[in-house]
């Protein structure tokens, strides 16, 4: 099951109901997204001081993900937390000429595999990971 918390300290034209229908379409592909997955929607000023806290790059990202499950210590329903930077988020469709929704979708797909493990770093595991992505993208954009 998947549950959405979602707050938004930008404006942002996305629903909790997108949100929940992207998510549940995750989590049938890939069953290890279960649980409470908090997403957030944040302006340039704050993903870029969460940006430099946690990963010691001082600019601004489009998302961040922070799985709870990481450390093993901590028992929550909590997947993990999302931070996604709208204005970002515009400026990457601009540039990669698609809607503003259809690159919000990619992202927060994005962020739902790292918070369960999928990474970019080798070739092989960027290529199933941006797959998986693309092909839930096609369905929601």
């Amino acid at each position: 099951m998947i549950t959405i918390d979602y707050s938004k300290k930008a404006s942002c034209p996305i629903s909790k109901k997108t949100l929940a229908q992207v998510a549940r379409a995750a989590a049938r592909r890939e069953p290890k997204i279960k649980g409470v997955i908090e997403a957030t929607i944040v302006g340039d000023k704050e993903i870029k001081e969460l940006n430099h806290r946690y990963r010691g790059v001082n600019k601004v990202t489009d998302v961040l993900s922070f799985a709870w499950g990481e450390d093993r210590q901590v028992k929550s329903a909590v997947l993990g937390e999302l931070f996604i930077s709208y204005p970002q988020i515009v400026r990457q469709a601009k540039d990669f000429k698609v809607s503003a929704r259809e690159e919000f979708i990619r992202m927060f797909v994005h962020g739902l595999l790292h918070l369960v493990g999928y990474d970019h770093v080798k070739s092989s595991q960027a290529k199933k990971m941006f797959a998986l992505q693309e092909e839930l993208v096609r369905k929601f954009a």
